[in-house]
């Protein structure tokens, strides 16, 4: 299959070295250091820093150093025509702020200022930050703790650290530009999350929205509109690598074997028609069906299903978790990422997540709190570890992604990994870990199967969710927590008491004693929908940046206030209330794309 997955070019880091504009003796002094600060940047990003596909990251530094607006506007227009989407300016000493600084209002901005006694880089940083607040163009500050000598060429750690998380969320801002998200269906059982907003995906994410109703499924599979060679392909390799749990439905509701197979058959296609939907696939012109070939340069999806698809066709949750997984019948790829139930902003914040991270997005209800003294009552079991204060049940209709079972390692730990890190056993053993259960009738009339599996505990995640709220827009939610392991009985007894044939994550997350994470049940009981997005790794503080950029306030988060990464302009909306500040910043700037 030779999909068109990513249209274009992808997006470059443009680094601006400005300099002291005076010559006859300072410029000149200033040249070799200055154009060598972004050489060390660059390497820096292309080194640690990876596109969707694997690739790394591709740096654009201009022609010169930039000592006035001339060689400003010949650096934009340079970056213009290599397709720039992030810009840093570096700079070791003073230069004309307004002359030099970077005007375009939609690319993410951020200035490393030298910390160097021998030019004042740190006057040129607050000037040039200064007129950028001034103008409504929010960057970020860079300026490294400890003073360096003017020949050091080193990128200190604290510097190192907000360099990439910088890049990281630029990069995830300027990916989304001009992708769309595909609404396969409409609005699922009345959940408000799948009435999509084109306005918030279009003026915050630079996004378009592009519809197909649900029958598409049904024309595409009647008519032949899909690989059938790649069909029986999958569905070989699907009856050799997904094993088939038990039906758990009462006798009188349970199908039959035929029923069960031809079911298997109709969600492979299903699958292969969402993803050529959402990416096209060239085979399809080969067979004739040219139009259906270009799909919708969706970088994320939605797939309604419940209740209309679901009452009379096999369910969803096949072609969603094995789709947001990072293998398949055609091996270890980059997933693709489709929200339950068209949830749309969750499909946004496994959006973030993964493009944060390049690794699969776990989506789940947030289902359950268990107290401590819940879990005892109820099992005898008393909790520890991370799950001390009590934990939530994470576990929807079988839609996780495979790579949630845990069974990657890094370092002899489970893991989440990027594809390209991903090898062949890990990917067997996800396989291995989940069964496939045939669906819960009572939910699914229509039948199909929902994927099984326990995630190992020690994982470090993060869980986040997206929200909208009349007359205020979007806004964020976080909590950085641990995945936890429960002993075999006590898992049983409480998987038991909701739906035993979906896919259960158990989630610690971190208690600070504050607002919304004085307790495990606080962060439930503030948490903003019945959906949440969970990302391998403690990656809050990338969050809560990438929303800064995209004028998007947190309102609950966990991470610690030095771990925090704002653009300068932030501070000046107050410095005690942080959260408060987020919130006037962002409705002062406005979104993004306005």
């Amino acid at each position: 299959m030779m999909e068109k997955r990513w249209l274009g070019a992808f997006p470059k880091i443009g680094i601006r070295p400005t300099i002291d504009g005076r010559r006859k003796g300072v410029r000149e002094s200033l040249e070799e250091q200055t154009m060598n600060m972004a050489k060390a940047v660059a390497q820096l990003f292309e080194e640690n820093l990876r596109y969707p596909n694997g690739e790394p990251v591709q740096c654009v530094i201009a022609d010169t150093t930039i000592g006035g607006v001339a060689e400003a506007a010949a650096c934009a227009d340079k970056f213009a025509r290599e397709q720039v989407g992030v810009s840093l300016t570096v700079t070791p000493c003073w230069c004309y702020g307004t002359e030099t600084m970077d005007m375009d209002p939609s690319i993410p901005k951020a200035v490393w200022g030298f910390n160097g006694t021998e030019r004042p880089g740190a006057v040129y940083l607050a000037a040039v930050l200064s007129g950028y607040a001034q103008k409504g163009l929010p960057a970020f500050g860079i300026y490294g703790e400890d003073v360096q000598d003017a020949g050091d060429t080193s990128i200190p750690d604290d510097v190192r650290g907000k360099l990439l998380g910088f890049a990281k969320a630029g990069l995830a801002v300027a990916l989304m530009k001009g992708k769309s998200y595909l609404a396969m269906g409409s609005v699922s059982m009345g959940i408000a999350g799948s009435i999509v907003d084109d306005r918030f995906f279009q003026e915050y994410l630079g996004m378009r929205n592009e519809y197909v109703d649900m029958s598409e499924f049904v024309r595409r599979m009647e008519e032949g509109i899909y690989d059938d060679a790649e069909f029986v392909k999958a569905l070989s390799w699907v009856k050799e690598n997904c094993k088939e749990g038990p039906d758990n439905n009462p006798a009188q509701l349970q199908t039959s074997r035929d029923k069960k197979d031809k079911d298997w058959e109709t969600v492979v296609k299903m699958t292969l028609i969402t993803r050529d939907l959402m990416v096209g696939n060239p085979r399809l012109a080969e067979l004739g069906f040219a139009e259906e070939a270009q799909g919708h340069n969706a970088i994320v999806s939605g797939f309604q299903g419940q209740r209309q698809w679901t009452d009379h066709f096999p369910n969803g949750d096949f072609l969603e978790a094995m789709l947001n997984s990072s293998f398949d019948w055609n091996g270890i790829r980059a997933p693709y990422l489709v929200a339950t139930e068209n949830d749309s902003l969750n499909g946004a914040a496994m959006l973030f997540g993964y493009l944060l991270t390049n690794t699969a997005q776990i989506f789940a209800d947030v289902r359950t709190y268990w107290s401590a003294a819940s879990v005892e009552r109820v099992t005898g079991h008393k909790l520890d570890g991370h799950a001390a204060d009590g934990i939530l049940h994470l576990i929807n209709s079988g839609s996780a992604t495979l790579d949630g079972t845990g069974r990657q390692e890094i370092d002899g730990r489970p893991a989440m990994k990027p594809f390209w890190d991903i090898t062949k056993e890990e990917a067997a053993k996800c396989l291995e870990a989940t069964s496939w259960r045939p669906a819960s009738t009572e939910y699914f009339r229509g039948g199909g199967f929902s994927s099984d599996f326990l995630t190992r505990g020690g994982m470090p995640m993060t869980m986040s969710r997206l929200n909208l709220v009349k007359g205020l827009g979007p806004v964020l939610q976080i909590a950085e927590g641990y995945s936890v392991d429960l002993p075999e009985h006590v898992h049983n007894a409480l998987d038991k008491r909701t739906d035993p044939t979906w896919p259960t994550t158990w989630f610690a997350p971190v208690i600070t004693g504050k607002g919304a994470f004085s307790s495990v049940y606080s962060v439930m009981d503030n948490w903003g929908a019945n959906h949440g997005s969970i990302s391998y790794g403690h990656i809050g503080a990338d969050l809560i940046t990438l929303a800064s950029m995209l004028r998007i306030p947190v309102h609950m988060h966990n991470v610690a206030e030095e771990r925090i990464f704002r653009p300068r302009a932030w501070g000046l909306f107050g410095t005690d209330n942080p959260e408060g500040a987020d919130y006037r910043a962002c409705q002062t700037f406005g979104p993004l794309y306005k």
